[in-house]
């Protein structure tokens, strides 16, 4: 990777490009209703964190991120996702993973690669309910009323602009349902 990647001493390949605090308000966000899909414009702030190296089993040396997202509804400033995690680093096998919670009673560990492409990088993870690599756990309630069945996030850094697509497949209301979040941030901006 290189020097630009060196925080304190440790090297996060890819993932420095994700370091410091984003804003976006280019937001939609298109959820699942009982009458049909509902459009939020929202804004966000996402921070990311180093947190130095990680040793599992003293043999797989990963590096990581804390990041912590808050969201918010254009029409009324109400926050309505709130989401905690890390993304992680395998440099040995080349495996990007990011792990999150939201308090509905979620959580995943999602896998993939990243790819340096047009002067940035661009990381693909996903998660799925029956991945025995990359799965989902989730509260009873939720696996019984709003289940998450797959998870997709692709997200690409070009210098200080940050861009992200996130598909989420649900099971709710009698159907299925694609759960899409899309933005455009800007770091410190």
């Amino acid at each position: 990777m290189g020097e630009a990647n060196v925080i304190d001493g440790v090297d996060y390949g890819p993932l420095s490009a994700l370091v410091g605090e984003w804003h976006g308000d280019k937001g939609m966000d298109v959820s699942p209703e009982p009458d049909g899909p509902e459009q939020n414009p929202f804004y966000e702030t996402i921070i990311f964190e180093p947190i130095g190296g990680v040793t599992n089993a003293e043999s797989q040396q990963l590096v990581g991120l804390r990041y912590h997202q808050v969201v918010s509804r254009k029409s009324n400033d109400a926050v309505f996702h709130n989401e905690t995690g890390y993304w992680l680093w395998d440099a040995a096998a080349s495996v990007v993973i990011q792990t999150l919670t939201i308090p509905r009673g979620v959580s995943l560990v999602a896998g993939g690669r990243c790819e340096i492409r047009d002067g940035g990088v661009q990381f693909v993870v996903r998660a799925a309910v029956e991945d025995e690599d990359w799965g989902i756990v989730q509260s009873p309630f939720m696996r019984e009323h709003a289940r998450t069945v797959e998870f997709t996030h692709t997200l690409a850094v070009v210098g200080d602009t940050l861009t992200y697509d996130e598909v989420t497949e649900l099971d709710i209301y009698n159907t299925r349902f694609s759960h899409t979040d899309a933005n455009t941030l800007t770091r410190g901006g």
